[in-house]
């Protein structure tokens, strides 16, 4: 399976946060691109520091609600919560969601795919433009049109 990942942080060493989310990545499959750091403003949530973003492409054999288990996994090491007390859209070390994974649309309880909001955020389609410039979300389009009309 061709998974396409947004990596997401604003506390910390946020570049060797993300460097090191990539290679805990490439464990359970290879990543075959990492596009460059991006700097961006937080969108929603409370004042907070700017998040450095990067978007990458993992070829693996897990479906994926266990790439999102690994993916919260690897969250949790770099101190991530998900308890019920953490602020929506608030500061975080590491936050990684799952844009796609290959072509496909899926809803259960605990995955939405594609990313439901992937479409109106510039700092995931374009670093993910950047790496793929072909790049396609499923029921929404090409990712340069997309990011285009942003």
């Amino acid at each position: 399976m061709r998974a396409v990942l947004a990596l997401g942080s604003n506390l910390g060493d946020r570049e060797s946060i993300l460097s090191a989310a990539a290679e805990a990545l490439n464990e359970v499959g290879e990543v075959v691109a990492l596009s460059n750091f991006l700097s961006n403003r937080p969108v929603g949530g409370p004042p907070q520091p700017d998040y450095l973003n990067a978007v990458l492409i993992l070829e693996t054999q897990l479906e994926p609600e266990e790439l999102l288990m690994v993916c919260q996994a690897i969250e949790r090491v770099f101190g991530r919560t998900r308890d019920n007390d953490e602020v929506r859209w608030g500061p975080r070390t590491l936050d990684i969601d799952l844009i796609t994974c290959d072509q496909l649309v899926h809803e259960s309880e605990i995955l939405t795919l594609p990313h439901p909001r992937a479409a109106m955020r510039t700092f995931v389609l374009a670093p993910w433009l950047e790496i793929d410039p072909d790049a396609y979300l499923p029921g929404a389009g090409p990712v340069a049109e997309l990011l285009a009309n942003l």
